[in-house]
């Protein structure tokens, strides 16, 4: 309650690891003390993401709170549900058995003893898991200013996962969470990429174990930066797009077969590293949402751009530091750069570019969820 009363316009991020009774204790309090208006003003300010439900507090809250923004996968208390959470694609592969084509690599016990627990003090407190690694982590990872900006909308996409809004079974009303039609082309809340094995898998994990390399890499650096001066270690490259720093994405209005340059020029690292540049089009952060939300949108009902079509784009120089980007539909396109030192750890930045083909972006900036 402190948190959210504090004189800051900026909104606070729940992470919820376990019951969200803490949470809905506060709520209560604030609605048994302060005026409807209060109230409102108050549950504006929350952006909740649950690792499922861990007890019964969770689904009293959206029901009881309306208006309160909520990711989660709603599930019963006893965790027989979490197999097919998002977010069991942090570290799940082998216990949850739902993740075939994952990486194992950088989430197993033998790699973590080699990167982290090694690292001084800090690492040796790191536990030997006996489930699954970091259950928990990626309600945070989203937090990390890493430039896929999917903090914004939980429907873009990044290090957390990518979700919907929709209204599972069972629940008072719409949601960010999972599922949606499988149908090719709707929305849903799955990706599909390409595995260790160079096959293609779709899933609500592969969300999340997309970025693992890139993620588990950023925790070593971190631990680095606890025992190294800051020229003994690695730190993350500065992408740089047509001449715009920054983290924020890069907005774009772009017409049916008209090419679009994309431009990485200015881009530097800044321990002198090479880098290599990847340019990728990610048709499932227009699947669902493809604009911050508003808070309209956020309670489930349509706005008139919550639902785009998946453009067709092509790239032509996607591994060079200049692509070009052809619009063959009309829709929301987001293109995300990737830009990977050679350092040890190798780490990576990003910065997302959003085109509206065949229509006008709406008045920019885009204000933040």
């Amino acid at each position: 309650m402190a948190a959210v009363d504090r004189k800051d316009p900026r909104p606070l991020y729940v992470t919820i690891w376990g019951g969200a009774n803490a949470l809905a204790e506060a709520l209560w309090q604030v609605r048994a003390t302060r005026s409807p208006e209060e109230v409102k003003a108050f549950v504006a300010q929350l952006r909740v993401y649950s690792i499922s439900d861990q007890d019964d507090a969770g689904p009293w809250m959206r029901r009881e709170f309306p208006d309160l923004f909520y990711i989660v996968s709603p599930s019963t208390p006893d965790g027989e549900q979490y197999g097919s959470a998002t977010w069991t694609g942090i570290g799940g592969d082998k216990y949850y058995r739902n993740a075939p084509g994952a990486d194992f690599t950088t989430v197993s016990n033998t790699w973590l003893d080699q990167h982290v627990r090694s690292k001084g003090f800090l690492g040796e407190t790191y536990p030997r898991y006996l489930f699954i690694m970091e259950g928990d982590t990626p309600s945070f990872l989203g937090l990390i200013n890493n430039g896929l900006a999917s903090y914004r909308n939980p429907g873009w996409g990044g290090w957390g996962g990518r979700y919907i809004i929709r209204q599972p079974f069972g629940e008072s009303r719409p949601i960010w969470t999972q599922g949606g039609d499988s149908f090719p082309g709707s929305p849903n809340s799955r990706d599909t990429v390409a595995g260790v094995d160079g096959k293609r898998y779709t899933s609500d994990q592969a969300t999340i174990w997309r970025w693992r390399k890139a993620f588990q890499h950023d925790f070593v650096a971190r631990m680095d930066w606890t025992l190294k001066e800051f020229e003994d270690a690695n730190h993350n490259p500065v992408a740089v797009v047509n001449g715009i720093s920054g983290k924020e994405p890069v907005f774009i209005n772009a017409k049916i077969g008209t090419p679009v340059t994309l431009s990485a020029a200015g881009t530097s690292d800044p321990d002198g590293h090479q880098v290599k540049y990847t340019w990728f089009y990610y048709p499932e952060a227009a699947s669902a949402v493809s604009k911050p939300a508003r808070p309209e949108d956020v309670i489930g009902r349509r706005g008139e751009d919550e639902l785009e079509v998946m453009p067709k784009v092509k790239i032509k120089g996607s591994d060079a530091e200049t692509a070009t980007v052809i619009p063959q539909s009309a829709g929301t396109a987001h293109v995300i750069l990737v830009v990977e030192d050679d350092g040890e750890p190798s780490l990576t930045s990003y910065r997302r570019i959003i085109l509206k083909i065949g229509g006008s972006l709406p008045d920019l900036p885009f204000p933040g969820l």
